[in-house]
């Protein structure tokens, strides 16, 4: 840190003449000596990728939001084309308002729904199903043995009897709470989709997808026709739509920064020169994401606020330290090479840390959260130039406003002239802390708050603890969808399924069917267990039809042949045509943490107490089944996560302070923040998941900006010789006052977000604007109460940085 010291004595240099273009170290001469050449290369970057940012596409994929190497998904690709009408469903419930699905007019709805779906690109035409589809068949015994056929025939004309017809054939098909509800008002339109159509080889495209079915739903539904559409599909569509107005509260955001920060500085140009380095950096990214190759998807979108917000607190230091500098009527020049000397290798290893605290994202084997990592970190590295570079370089030929320099140096000296007098209330009040008898009430609160906040925090879930999709709204059009289906169903949308193998031509031996019965028995008995299905249930069923409906025949046949007889007319999702791969269904009453590891932990004891070498029970598929491997992982992710994240936080803050102590003071404020922030994800009733894992990271990784700021500047004043107290005191008119800017400015601006529509921005809003404040409070009420007691001034004395 040779050229990172701040504060450093410069002398006042008004003519630019009279500076030493040698001095500084060589990229400070490269840069500003040819700072007419960066300006020129940056316009034409920002031209170019302005242009290249016109071309990046909002996207969402299925797999990219599922761990894709975790055991359960490993289980669930490697038997992907049995399981291919679960791989990305979506569900169409048609209501007859007024009746029963025993209606002419409702028939004529639902068949047109159904033929307008089957026509749509990446239906996956094969497997959709609802009544109306050759699929869905009942089965009846009758006097010359077991019959069957479509639900719906070729002779329905919508007669009387050809409705009759319908409901005897329906009430045969065993459908009654899977395709048609139990009070038999709705039917589902079942939709699986193709991933990448075969046809035209292009992605699936969410938003398009979600629009056609809201012009489905707007087509259709009427006073007596009622229509509810859930699956990941539509979630991820309506929340690619919602973007728009999630752009909006960014608008807003980047407007509160705006008045604030010319509220605190009084200056048009270097209010404006902050704000367009970071947009500018926003902008490169926007750019360079479509050049390679990468999209945003609705995880991502909240990244370049965050690269705004990092800029903006970046920019303001550096803003803050020319404007003084020039107060003191320093050539505007000067003093941007001043500003740039002392407070470039602090601002570089802030960022530092907030590229790891995004990087280390990266050990999470989901790709969504990967992705978001990679776009972050590209980011931050474009802010060690924007911000710490290009700023700095453009206020050198705006300067700043004279009277606003004047009355940020009058501040100063006022301050600093009444140090041992009457000091601003604010930084008297902070000063405190310097002192052993209010740094030690300070270290107490502290500890006391951590263990309450660690007491609170060990209820923290792992997954999402309300019904339906969390990233909306519980009032969200999805998920008053969601609620119907669940109430009107017994067969619900979240499915966990167990795969079970065995050799060929064996999936419908007795020994297997005994099994995989066994498992439904315990499946049932569990309280977040609606129903489940699967071979075995489909032969009891008609086992017992068979034998003129007696309640002692609802059992597995013994005899082979019969049980032979019965397969052959069962449902192929519940099997494949090889017979070495069978389903068992079991429909939850809702995805939450503690449903899904009951049924995890249920399924993983039978299938270590029943697998033999031939028949072996895999874990999971369905959506509910991927929900659980995707907790896992979270879980596992979220401990390996923040040891990173701090490990290289206090890694780099050994590098900039070469002092273990030091390092202590700036990691304890962090650590605290973390751990109050568990505590308040547990009272908001937030879990820990894909959407909000990224924000404890990047809680870390940004709040450390503060910490090293605040702590590098009263290192500098206390190597001077000065006292704890009169370094810090120091440090707060220096860098304190735009610590104080940024944290409250920040923490309002996202704090709008708990408006938005997008319940998962509304979660990432409150977290954020709680890390910004109280790692801000952290920084500069505890980093001094530590340094009390952790960096007496004798340690200081006449040691260089």
């Amino acid at each position: 840190m040779s050229h990172g010291s701040p504060l450093e004595e410069h002398p006042v240099i008004r003519d630019y003449k009279d500076f030493d273009r040698k001095s500084g170290i060589w990229a400070e001469r490269l840069l500003f000596n040819n700072r007419v050449i960066i300006v020129l290369v940056c316009l034409a970057l920002t031209l170019f990728l302005g242009f290249q940012a016109t071309k990046l596409k909002l996207v969402a994929s299925y797999e990219k939001v599922i761990p894709t190497h975790q055991p359960f998904i490993v289980n669930y690709l490697a038997h992907k084309e049995e399981l291919s009408a679960l791989s990305n469903v979506v569900r169409i419930a048609v209501e007859n308002k007024d009746g029963t699905i025993y209606d002419k007019d409702y028939l004529n709805v639902l068949r047109k729904i159904n033929d307008e779906v089957f026509l749509m690109p990446n239906v996956d035409r094969p497997y959709m199903k609802s009544l109306w589809t050759p699929a869905t068949r009942w089965t009846g015994v009758t006097e010359d043995g077991l019959d069957g056929g479509p639900v719906i025939d070729e002779s329905y004309d919508g007669s009387p009897s050809s409705l009759q017809a319908v409901r005897r054939n329906v009430e045969r098909s065993g459908e009654i709470g899977l395709l048609v509800a139990s009070n038999l008002k709705s039917s589902i339109v079942l939709v699986p989709l193709i991933e990448t159509n075969p046809d035209t080889g292009q992605k699936l495209d969410y938003r398009a997808f979600a629009l056609r079915m809201n012009q489905l739903r707007a087509k259709y539904q009427s006073a007596k026709i009622g229509i509810h559409i859930v699956g990941f599909a539509m979630l991820m569509g309506d929340l690619i739509i919602g973007m728009r107005k999630v752009l909006m509260f960014f608008v807003v955001a980047v407007g509160i920064c705006s008045v604030l920060l010319y509220w605190f500085t009084r200056c048009v140009r270097s209010t404006a020169m902050v704000m367009l380095c970071s947009i500018v950096a926003v902008v490169w990214l926007l750019g360079i994401l479509p050049t390679m190759g990468l999209d945003l998807d609705p995880y991502s979108i909240l990244v370049p606020f965050l690269v705004f917000a990092i800029g903006m607190s970046h920019g303001a230091q550096k803003m803050n330290g020319i404007t003084q500098d020039i107060g003191r009527r320093t050539h505007r020049l000067v003093a941007a090479r001043y500003t740039f000397r002392r407070l470039f290798m602090a601002g570089f290893t802030a960022l530092l840390a907030d590229a790891v605290g995004f990087a280390v994202l990266l050990v999470i084997q989901i790709q969504a959260i990967q992705d978001l990592a990679i776009t972050a970190s590209i980011g931050v590295a474009l802010l060690i130039f924007t911000n710490l570079i290009l700023l700095p370089i453009l206020l050198s030929f705006t300067g700043v406003d004279a009277e606003a320099a004047a009355r940020s140096l009058q501040a100063e000296n006022k301050s600093l002239h009444d140090v041992n007098q009457k000091k601003h209330a604010l930084w008297a009040f902070l000063d405190l802390f310097t002192r052993a008898k209010y740094a030690k009430i300070a270290i107490v609160v502290s500890v006391l708050l951590a263990i309450g906040g660690a007491v609170v925090g060990s209820h923290l879930k792992i997954g999402d603890l309300q019904p339906g999709a969390p990233e909306l709204r519980q009032s969200s059009v999805y998920n008053r969808d969601d609620a119907f289906i669940t109430k009107a169903y017994a067969a619900s949308t979240d499915v966990f399924v167990t795969m079970v193998t065995t050799p060929a031509l064996s999936c419908m031996l007795y020994p297997t069917l005994v099994k995989v019965d066994d498992l439904e028995w315990k499946l049932q008995n569990l309280p977040g267990v609606v129903s489940t299905n699967s071979l075995a249930a489909i032969t009891r069923k008609m086992n017992v039809s068979m034998n003129e409906g007696g309640k002692p025949w609802y059992d597995l046949p013994r005899n082979q042949d019969t049980i032979n007889f019965i397969v052959n007319r069962a449902p192929r999702e519940l099997f494949n045509v090889n017979c070495d791969f069978l389903t068992v269904y079991a429909y939850l009453k809702d995805h939450k943490a503690d449903t899904l590891k009951s049924v995890v932990a249920v399924v993983s004891k039978f299938a270590a107490e029943n697998d033999t070498k031939d028949v072996k029970f895999l874990l999971a598929a369905g959506n509910a089944g991927i929900d659980a491997a995707t907790n896992i992982v979270v879980e596992k992710a979220n401990s390996e996560m923040l040891l990173l994240v701090y490990s290289a936080v206090m890694v780099l803050a050994y590098v900039a302070f070469r002092s273990v102590r030091a390092v202590v003071c700036v990691v304890l404020p962090l650590a605290l923040t973390s751990i109050l922030c568990e505590a308040l994800m547990v009272t908001l009733g937030i879990g820990v998941k894909v959407a909000t894992l990224p924000v404890i990271a990047l809680g870390v990784g940004i709040g450390v900006d503060y910490a090293l700021y605040v702590l590098t500047v009263t290192l500098t004043y206390m190597r001077q010789g000065m006292s704890l107290s009169d370094s810090y005191y120091r440090a707060l008119l220096f860098t304190g006052r735009v610590v104080v800017l940024t944290g409250v400015t920040l923490g309002i601006a996202v704090a709008t977000w708990v408006f938005s529509p997008i319940k998962f921005q509304a979660d990432m809003g409150i977290l954020l604007a709680f890390m910004f404040v109280w790692n801000m409070l952290g920084a500069l009420i505890l980093i001094p109460a530590l340094a009390r007691f952790l960096l007496p001034a004798r340690l200081f004395v006449n040691k260089s940085p």
